[in-house]
């Protein structure tokens, strides 16, 4: 039966996919540490007592009619309220666009900035960028980053394509890589993005945006800072859409809450388009978001619980893989600094396994770690980088502090056995 050519073409999930492997050794009655999904384990890290009960609360007075298009407007000022307060940024509730969770928001910021055959710049590794990219028909420049810039994007390696593009999508912190923007790396690609919307200013050309996904931004541990475009050069504020929202920070991915934030006129053309496929955030839920928001005390003491309880987990498996690169096992990684994945490097191109079988794909490795260590992670191949890749994110929001010395040994139980 054929369906679209945009359907047809479409590529699939690989991290569902690898989750579908799971699901095949566990029903087995395999044991199995899913360490793939950027996701949390509701019963390790529930969302806000608080904010659960005003939920319950709101659906209990029935305000579960149809929310405003671009989202309530306690919600709205309670939003511009805390970016005022936490970052500095000052925009109103008409700069502000609620949606159901971030994706609907970046969907739409590619649907209403870009035009058939418009050019979109993003790094990789990075989340879903070259699959909003083919549904948006565009163009792609694709910039591969380096664990010598902690896989994050310099202005010398976007430079070169200024004149190009009509978009540029970037994360920090960094999905799926726990890194983030250094100040001057991102001040630099900020003044680039001025810089080059003067030229097309002159010359009466479309303006070159900024896509700013900082979903993860309230998760960041020891010295690491978030910085936002914005605030380094307020001329970006012409040209940056952030995106944002309460799903990582709060635990609270089920719960569809997200907010793009940017020029009046761009959200208003984005609420435009989300209002005719209707991805709207819940109105309990808006309305309970709302209202959490102002509780700065158990916001601070929830922000503060689940970041120590994220950065335990980062920190564990963190020197557990120092330990055995420094015991001269073929594995890297890379300091945690936010968000809740692990950067790590499973150097086994050509290692013969016990059997006697050459390891010689990614996908082999992925299979081998899954069979033989008993641990799911994913290939930063499913991310955009290079099928030759051989660095992988780790995701510790399912994973219990009493697993992580049993997932380490297994896992180096695992490359002892191969030669």
């Amino acid at each position: 039966m054929k369906t679209s050519q945009l359907s047809e073409n479409l590529k699939g999930s690989a991290i569902i996919k690898l989750a579908g492997e799971v699901k095949a050794l566990q029903a087995q009655g395999e044991k199995i540490y899913n360490l793939t999904i950027g996701d949390f384990d509701s019963k390790i890290f529930p969302i806000p007592d608080r904010l659960k009960s005003l939920i319950i609360e709101a659906y209990e007075k029935d305000l579960t009619n149809y929310p405003l298009g671009n989202g309530e407007i306690q919600l709205r000022k309670s939003v511009s309220d805390y970016l005022k307060k936490n970052l500095g940024l000052t925009y109103s509730e008409n700069e502000i666009l609620i949606s159901g969770g971030a994706r609907p928001l970046i969907y739409a910021v590619y649907q209403t900035i870009l035009d058939l055959e418009d050019t979109v710049l993003y790094p990789t590794p990075s989340w879903n960028n070259d699959a909003y990219t083919y549904l948006a028909r565009n163009k792609e420049i694709v910039i591969e980053t380096s664990p010598e810039n902690k896989f994050m994007p310099t202005a010398a390696e976007i430079e070169p394509y200024m004149q190009e593009v009509d978009l540029i999508a970037v994360c920090s912190p960094l999905n799926p890589t726990g890194t983030t923007f250094e100040k001057e790396e991102l001040a630099k690609i900020s003044d680039l993005i001025v810089a080059e919307n003067k030229r097309r200013k002159e010359l009466d050309l479309k303006p070159l945006y900024l896509l700013y996904d900082q979903i993860y931004w309230q998760l960041t541990y020891g010295e690491t800072e978030h910085y936002n475009p914005v605030s380094l050069n307020p001329e970006m504020r012409d040209y940056t859409i952030f995106i944002d929202g309460i799903s990582k920070a709060f635990a609270a991915t089920g719960v569809r809450v997200g907010w793009a934030f940017g020029p009046e006129k761009i959200i208003h053309k984005m609420k435009d388009i989300l209002g005719h496929i209707g991805a709207w955030a819940p109105k309990p839920e808006q309305l309970a978001t709302a209202e959490f928001l102002t509780k700065e005390n158990e916001v601070a003491s929830y922000l503060t619980q689940i970041k120590s309880e994220l950065s335990f987990r980062l920190d564990e498996f963190y020197k557990g893989f120092a330990e055995m690169k420094s015991e001269g096992f073929p594995v890297d990684v890379i300091e945690p600094e936010a968000a809740l994945y692990l950067t790590v490097k499973f150097d086994l191109i050509g290692k013969m396994t016990e059997s006697g079988n050459k390891i010689e794909t990614v996908q082999e490795i992925t299979s081998y770690l899954l069979k033989e260590a008993k641990v799911a992670l994913v290939p930063f191949s499913a991310f955009g980088a290079s099928i030759d890749s051989t660095w992988f994110r780790l995701s510790v929001g399912t994973t219990s502090k009493s697993d992580i010395s049993e997932i380490l040994s297994n896992l180096k139980k695992a490359l002892e056995n191969l030669y």
